[in-house]
């Protein structure tokens, strides 16, 4: 039990980890942007859609 204790705390040893890479952020392609405000004038409608049906009295 002592020995696999002493595996585990070796395999947990900070010098097996790699260091933290940050992503670096890619630019938009216009397709990306094309489907963005696609969606974005789809959430519109919708929520004036919904604007419409709850004021109804």
């Amino acid at each position: 039990m002592r020995i696999l204790a002493l595996v585990f705390s070796l395999m947990a040893m900070p010098v097996w980890a790699s260091s933290f890479d940050r992503p670096i952020p890619q630019a938009q392609s216009a397709t990306a942007e094309f489907w963005f405000a696609l969606g974005s004038l789809g959430l519109i409608a919708a929520l004036y859609l919904v604007h419409r049906l709850v004021s109804r009295k």
